[in-house]
């Protein structure tokens, strides 16, 4: 997919040189050259098949994390506050010290990290020479709250079998533990994905990598003369068919800030693309940014967080957005997506939801989603496409009303679906700007 007008590209929009990005994030020329003298010997895995990671919570993380120094307990205890649930590391936390310490934090606060391994990816694509260097891995940080290994990000597909060994070395030395890998947009462009199509450049990745979790970051520009929103969703759309095709779960990093040509969001378009994530089967979601960068791309600053340790309205905006997303986290690792419904301005409702487990809804604006949930229950996410208005449709379920609960974004439980309007003949669900209702029907009323 080309790239649309408006967007920069990956290594641009994560502003590397501006911002003092770490030599893990860079894919210099020096380490593509090396490639082609790699071994391809060394890069095939052992028979032995190793333990891999598995997703026990919903992921709500971001990339930039506080930094190091007198302070970082306090910027923790912040962090825990804002109701985040995994700190990803390489900024503040980028040293074995560091690292030591940030995972001593999590544990302290209830959080998981994804830490920094400083040298390892370097050591790990500059071939056989630097062997010694990836079986250093081996001293890096195993702590209780450690639920992963930063490795890369935004590679280029030619170094796909790079990651795949490196990924394959942490699963022996550090069984269980992620090697996390975030990958290009699709609008990132066919010379940097290296490839001739995005879904090729996913495809390879899951195939050649064998990764156990997809993620991507994607900012869609949302401004009256430019909506990038649709692109959005068809990013998500793949991420979604290879996640499912390899009973993988995948996250995605979404815009919280201004910066290059991208205006600072609100927080119903914050929520439009948490919600979306959602209803395309996300089990994570990552803020960019939560402290912000330096450097000339961040010129405005305005990421959750304020350079001088400030928390800015984003910071309170995600507070309350991530509360009830730690309340929908248990349920939601428990659904696999079954179906995406896209209602558009226009159409009618009834016809795209044929088969569904929706029967009907007044035209509007709408994104559906719909899983299976693993008690065998089926459940529907009923989100708001708007992020500007508030909508109010009549609801008509294919199952009986009394069959179905709403989970409850305020406490995680269920409870009875409350008519918004009793007056008004049918059920009337009220949704705000870019808001999501989670709905479960019993087991015995989720075939039609």
């Amino acid at each position: 997919m080309d790239k649309p007008h408006g967007h920069t590209s990956g290594t641009e929009r994560k502003g590397y040189s501006a911002s003092g990005r770490r030599d893990f994030l860079l894919s210099s020329l020096a380490t593509v050259s090396q490639l082609s003298r790699i071994s391809k010997k060394r890069l095939v895995p052992p028979s032995s098949q190793p333990v891999r990671f598995k997703q026990d919570r919903f992921c709500i993380s971001f990339w930039v994390d506080p930094p190091a120094g007198a302070e970082m307990e306090a910027h923790y205890a912040q962090l825990a506050a804002a109701n985040f649930t995994v700190a990803l590391g390489s900024f503040g936390a980028n040293t074995p010290a560091t690292d030591r310490q940030q995972l001593d934090l999590c544990q302290k606060y209830g959080l998981k990290a994804l830490v920094f391994l400083p040298g390892y990816e370097e050591g790990a694509t500059q071939g056989v020479a630097d062997i010694d260097d990836i079986r250093q891995a081996d001293k890096f940080p195993n702590y209780p709250a450690c639920w992963g290994y930063m490795l890369h990000d935004e590679p280029k597909a030619e170094i796909f079998p790079d990651l795949r060994y490196m990924v394959n070395h942490l699963r022996r030395v550090r069984t269980g533990k992620l090697g996390f890998i975030n990958l290009l947009p699709a609008y990132a462009g066919a010379a940097k994905l290296g490839t001739h199509t995005y879904e090729e450049y996913v495809a390879r990745y899951v195939r050649e990598v064998n990764p156990d979790v997809l993620c991507v970051d994607y900012y869609p520009m949302m401004k009256p003369h430019l909506d990038g929103r649709d692109g959005y969703c068809s990013n998500l759309a793949i991420l979604r068919k290879y996640a499912l095709r390899k009973n993988i779960p995948f996250w995605n990093f979404f815009n919280a800030m201004p910066f290059g040509s991208f205006s600072d969001p609100t927080e119903a378009q914050i929520r439009w693309q948490i919600y979306t994530s959602l209803a395309y089967g996300a089990k994570g979601v990552l803020y960019f940014c939560y402290w912000t960068p330096s450097g000339a791309e961040f010129p405005r600053g305005g990421a959750l967080v304020n350079a001088d340790g400030i928390p800015t309205r984003h910071y309170h905006q995600a507070r309350r957005i991530n509360a009830h997303l730690k309340h929908l986290g248990p349920t939601l690792m428990q659904l696999t997506s079954a179906r995406v419904y896209r209602i558009l301005r226009g159409t009618n409702p009834a016809a795209v939801l044929k088969g569904s487990p929706l029967k009907s809804l007044t035209p509007g604006d709408y994104l559906i989603g719909v899983f299976k949930h693993t008690d065998g229950r089926t459940a529907v996410l009923l989100n708001n496409y708007s992020y500007c208005y508030s909508a109010w449709p009549t609801v008509e379920f294919a199952a009986p009303l009394g069959s179905i609960t709403e989970l409850d974004r305020a406490t995680g439980r269920e409870i009875p679906v409350v008519d918004a309007s009793p007056g008004m003949r049918g059920l009337q669900i009220s949704l705000g700007a870019a808001e999501g209702r989670l709905f479960l029907i019993g087991q015995q009323h989720a075939q039609r």
